[in-house]
């Protein structure tokens, strides 16, 4: 079980634009040329992704069914698959792993390729990423809609993706990758929502308008992320990609004769579903790190949601909790047929923390620390964005105290 931890400079990026919307037209080929839009699945009163020609109509994310419906009455609504999107993006990495052992999923429809050394098997970057569209195209003609970029680091690869089109792919090489990350427009840039608005209002339009500024005024104004999307403006920052060889999945289901909507009853299979996977013989010397529950509906739809634990846990009613309280929050739509409980991700056992080491100052200051690491990472996962900060001093001479001290988000 154990993973090992496997990096590459240069990268390749696999983007499907839309893809639970992809993945619903490829199963269902008559929804091709209709207006389409699948419903949220935490909110089915919202439409969650909208097809380019519904998009034309006026419909767009987040609109109510009824606001939707009427700017395009001849709308498709599709109720979402989670778990049959999830296999289908389970499939597509399974296959780039065939090219590269550093492959990073990072969403749904996205993904990161190291491309180091594979010159001497492969070619040169353009035969690179036709061995990946030949790969990704075993199960479906994924290269239809699939975008590619080639570049030093994942953040060149994503903004050449971006650009791309299907079918052509767009290679940086290191001599032109300045000039071509200078002219992006800021909106590449992996921040939060409202700091994309901020750029905005500020009139840093492009790249090269933020790699002007001073780092420190980025920082001032945006804290942590002023200072990556400086960095990763002014080509200081030339990310890798992080492969992990994650252990094999602990997987325990169970198929119910007649479809059950109780919810006590869905809680109670699950408890026993859990502990039937903690019994299993992989799982001895390990804890759980990240949980996830599938369930079959009727009618073939699906529900699908995931728990990665903030202290891994090996005892059910610590496991149990977190996705009973998802299941309260957003319960599946309909009757379950068939329930899946599966560990994704361990931790070994061994990693508690010596209170009575023969250092116990250090332990316990140890301790402290790797608390507060956790409940900085609880917060982040739970408010959507970073809220402990620390104070640095920023031009400590300045006459106005706001420029003396900056907040930046507390790195855990």
């Amino acid at each position: 079980m154990p993973s090992a931890t496997l990096t590459s400079d240069w990268a390749a990026c696999l983007w499907i634009p839309l893809f639970p919307l992809r993945c619903e037209v490829l199963r269902r080929t008559d929804l091709a040329h209709k207006p389409l839009a699948l419903l949220s699945s935490t909110d089915t009163r919202r439409v969650w992704q909208v097809a380019p020609s519904a998009r034309r109509a006026g419909v767009s994310a987040g609109m109510t069914v009824s606001q939707s419906i009427g700017l395009c009455p001849a709308l498709t609504l599709v109720e979402p698959d989670p778990v049959y999107y999830d296999e289908q993006f389970t499939h597509i990495v399974s296959a780039l792993a065939n090219v590269s052992p550093v492959v990073e999923p990072v969403e749904l429809g996205r993904a990161f390729i190291g491309v180091d050394g594979l010159e001497r098997l492969v070619g040169s970057p353009r035969q690179q990423l036709a061995a990946i569209e030949r790969a990704i195209n075993t199960r479906a003609p994924w290269s239809n809609v699939a975008r590619l970029g080639w570049g030093r680091g994942r953040f060149v690869a994503w903004v050449a993706a971006a650009r791309a089109k299907p079918r052509s792919p767009v290679i940086v090489h290191d001599t032109d990758a300045p000039t071509f990350v200078a002219s992006q427009p800021t909106a590449v840039l992996p921040v939060l929502p409202d700091t994309h608005r901020r750029l905005v209002q500020l009139g840093l339009k492009t790249l090269q308008d933020v790699a002007r500024l001073p780092e420190v005024a980025m920082v001032s104004q945006f804290g942590r992320e002023g200072r990556d999307a400086w960095r990763l403006a002014s080509g200081i920052t030339q990310d890798p990609v992080v492969g992990l060889e994650h252990p094999e999945p602990i997987t325990a289901s169970l198929h119910f004769s007649v479809a059950i909507a109780d919810r006590l009853m869905l809680v109670h299979a699950l408890e026993k579903l859990v502990e039937r996977a903690l019994e299993h013989p992989r799982r001895i010397g390990w804890r759980v790190q990240a949980a996830r529950v599938r369930a079959q509906l009727e009618h073939a739809a699906s529900w699908l949601t995931d728990v990665t634990y903030k202290d891994p846990a090996a005892l059910s009613e610590r496991i149990v909790a977190p996705l009973q309280a998802r299941l309260e929050q957003s319960p599946p739509t309909g009757a379950v047929e068939h329930l899946t409980v599966e560990f994704t991700d361990f931790a070994r056992g061994t990693q508690e923390l010596q209170l009575f080491a023969r250092d116990a100052a250090s332990a316990v200051r140890a301790g402290r620390r790797q608390a507060l690491r956790r409940a900085a990472t609880e917060i982040t996962h739970r408010m959507k964005r970073p809220m402990l900060h620390h104070i640095i001093e920023v031009q400590p001479w300045s006459r106005i105290p706001e420029r003396r001290y900056a907040l930046i988000d507390f790195e855990h």
